[in-house]
C-alpha cells in the first residue's frame, strides 16, 4: 500500500511509522510548513534529472501540462526518513476562456525506488492526492464552512467531518453537484432542483432535509 498525504502530514514521525510499523510505502507533498526540507527539495540538481514524464490533458474549461521529474536522493543528504526518491511537478494551465496562463510547481517525497516508481507513478500518486483534496476537503472546507467551525472538543470534531462527509455523498448520489461559493452557475440536477454553495446554512438544511 502507499499512502499519500498533503503538507500538513509530511512528518518525520509519520513516514517512520508508515514504512517501519506498518510495512507502507508513502508519497508526501512538501510546501514551506516544512522550510528546510523546502530548501533542500527547490535546491536539488533538476535540470540533471534524466526520469521525467510529460503529460498534456484538456478538460474543464483547461487545458493543462504537467512535466514530472524525479531524482534519487539516497545518497543527496536530505533530511527525511526513508526517503528515497523526491519528484518535482510542474503544473501549467491556461484558461481557454480567458487565456490566462497560471503556473505551479509542487515538490514531494516518496520511499519508492524508481523501479517500484517511474515519474509515471510519482505524478498518478500525486494526482490522486489533488482529487481527495478537491472532490472532499475542498468541499467540506467551502461549501460547508469546515475551516468556521465552533465545534472542537470531544469526538465532536471528527463527528461533524463524517456527516460532511456521508451528505457529499448523499447528494452525488442523488445527483446534485456541490460547487465552490461565489460560483456564477450552478449546475442543474436531474430532478431540476440544484444546490447552490453560496446559499445560507439554513437553506443548506432544507436541501440535505429533503434528500
Amino acid at each position: 500500500m502507499t499512502v499519500t498525504a498533503d503538507a500538513l502530514h509530511t512528518q518525520r514521525e509519520h513516514a517512520r511509522f508508515l514504512v517501519e510499523d506498518k510495512r507502507a510505502h508513502y508519497l508526501v507533498v512538501v510546501k514551506a510548513n516544512q522550510p528546510g526540507l523546502f530548501r533542500q527539495l527547490r535546491s536539488l540538481p533538476w535540470k540533471q534529472a534524466t526520469a521525467r514524464r510529460y503529460d498534456r490533458e484538456t478538460g474543464h474549461g483547461r487545458k493543462e501540462t504537467r512535466v514530472t521529474r524525479a531524482l534519487t536522493v539516497t545518497e543527496l543528504g536530505l533530511d527525511f526518513p526513508h526517503a528515497v526518491q523526491a519528484a518535482r511537478i510542474l503544473r501549467h494551465r491556461t484558461d481557454l476562456r480567458t487565456g490566462k496562463v497560471t503556473r505551479q510547481t509542487v515538490y514531494a517525497l516518496t520511499d519508492l525506488t524508481a523501479r517500484e516508481a517511474s515519474p509515471q507513478r510519482l505524478g498518478q500518486l500525486a494526482r490522486s492526492q489533488w482529487m481527495i483534496e478537491n472532490r472532499l476537503h475542498l468541499v467540506r472546507d467551502t461549501t460547508f464552512t469546515e475551516d468556521a467551525s465552533k465545534i472542537r472538543t470531544g469526538h465532536g470534531p471528527d463527528n461533524m467531518a463524517t456527516l460532511r462527509s456521508f451528505t457529499i455523498n448523499q447528494l452525488r448520489a442523488a445527483g446534485h453537484t456541490t460547487s465552490p461559493p461565489g460560483s456564477a452557475r450552478c449546475p442543474t440536477s436531474p430532478s431540476g432542483a440544484h444546490w447552490a454553495s453560496s446559499a445560507s446554512p439554513d437553506q443548506q438544511r432544507s436541501k440535505i432535509n429533503r434528500l
